[in-house]
Order: structure tokens, then C-alpha cells, then sequence
């Protein structure tokens, strides 16, 4: 299977009302058209080609259609995600990721492929790849970094969670304040009192969205004690 032969695959599932159906989850946005393939046929095509090449990956990233980006993003992920996956592997979809974070523009590819790609990519190396991507005037690049950090909490690994929800609690992008929302819910969950000391910190001045979903595990109390310092 390459690229051109997986675009088929989808144009032949395509219908007029899935695509009216993807304008609920994207009112706003006219920059990426869609055919109108249902998520989950999207993603029964992708495990059927978890080899597939880097170069027919990118390919599939350089298509304006959505659904084709989201099949090479739950590629992407799928591929990352597999036992024994090697290193190599591994190390070209984090390459390619990074390369085309371009065309992976939307919050639903950054969460295909973020956690798997990125995240588990840098277990076991040097994360200031994180701080860089954290640091973009591109909002996806902000939230990658973000959704990254959930592979280290599989792990039991809080901090870069944490260092990285902070440094972005005031992020002015709305996707970026959903990350920052439930990566410090999940990193609450390993460590509550980091947690509550980092909200009353920002209490008074984050996104009530991002507010509400951090604190969202703790008591009824301690909620109401920390929203009420807005």
C-alpha cells in the first residue's frame, strides 16, 4: 500500500453527511476540507499500514484533506506505539513529525501522534526539544509539547508536566488552554499537592477553561476554594 493507493481507500468511503457532520468539531475553520470519512474508518485504515514508509507518510501530510492528514497522523502514532517497534523507526516518525508540524495543524492530529511520536520518543533522552516546541508562535507546536509530557505520566514522570503547564498556564490559544487543563488534571493525579500549589499560583489569572479542567479531580471543597480565587 502507498499513499496514492490509501487516498483511494478513503475518496471511496467518503459521504455528504459524514462531512456535514465534521462542521460540529470544526464550525470555524475553512482552511481544511473534509470528504467526509468517519474517524473510525480512518483509523481501521491505519492498522493496516503501520509500515508504511516515511516518504509515502509525508505525502499523505502534504494533502490538504483532513481525513487523509488523520490517517497519517494515527499512522504516525499507531506505528510509534507498537511493541518492539526499533529505535529507527521510532526516531524517523519523530523526525518526520517534527518536520511537517506544518501540515499536522489541527488539535486532533497533534493528538494522534503526539504522545507516541514525541513523548515516547524522548523517554529516555534529553527533553529540551519540549522547551523549543513550548516556546513556538505556532499554537499546534505549544500543544505537542503539552500532550508530549502524557507519555513521562504513564511513567510515573509528573515534572515536565508540570514545568511545562506552567510556563504555559497564561497561553492565550484555546487549544493550547485544554492541554494545559488535562495535562494538569493527569499530573495531579500522581502528585495533588504539586498540583494545588501550582493552581493557586495562576488561580486568579487562567483560562477558566484550563482552570476548571485541572482542578477537575480534586474534592468539591478544594475546587471551590480554588476558583473561588478568581
Amino acid at each position: 500500500m502507498d499513499a496514492s493507493g490509501l487516498i483511494g481507500e478513503l475518496e471511496a468511503m467518503a459521504s455528504e453527511a459524514e462531512r456535514v457532520k465534521y462542521r460540529r468539531y470544526f464550525p470555524d475553520d475553512d482552511s481544511a476540507p473534509f470528504i467526509g470519512v468517519r474517524m473510525g474508518a480512518v483509523f481501521d485504515l491505519a492498522k493496516t499500514a503501520l509500515e508504511l514508509p516515511v516518504r509515502e507518510l509525508e505525502l499523505l501530510l502534504e494533502e490538504p484533506t483532513h481525513e487523509v492528514r488523520a490517517l497519517a497522523c494515527s499512522i504516525m502514532g499507531r506505528s510509534a506505539a507498537q511493541p518492539g517497534v526499533d529505535d529507527t523507526r521510532r526516531t524517523e516518525l519523530y523526525e518526520l513529525y517534527l518536520r511537517r508540524h506544518d501540515r499536522i495543524d489541527q488539535w486532533d492530529l497533534v493528538d494522534l501522534a503526539a504522545r507516541d511520536v514525541i513523548g515516547a520518543h524522548l523517554l529516555e533522552r534529553d527533553r529540551p526539544p519540549l522547551d523549543l516546541l513550548a516556546a513556538s508562535g505556532f499554537w499546534p507546536e505549544r500543544r505537542t509539547a503539552l500532550v508530549a509530557t502524557f507519555a513521562f505520566l504513564r511513567r510515573g514522570q509528573p515534572d515536565d508536566a508540570f514545568t511545562l503547564a506552567e510556563r504555559l498556564a497564561l497561553d492565550d490559544a484555546p487549544f493550547v488552554q485544554r492541554a494545559v487543563g488535562w495535562v494538569l488534571r493527569a499530573a495531579g493525579d500522581l502528585d495533588e499537592a504539586r498540583l494545588v500549589a501550582l493552581v493557586e499560583r495562576h488561580a486568579a489569572t487562567m483560562p477558566r477553561i484550563a482552570l476548571r479542567a485541572a482542578i477537575e479531580h480534586l474534592p468539591k471543597t478544594e475546587r471551590m476554594r480554588l476558583l473561588a480565587i478568581r
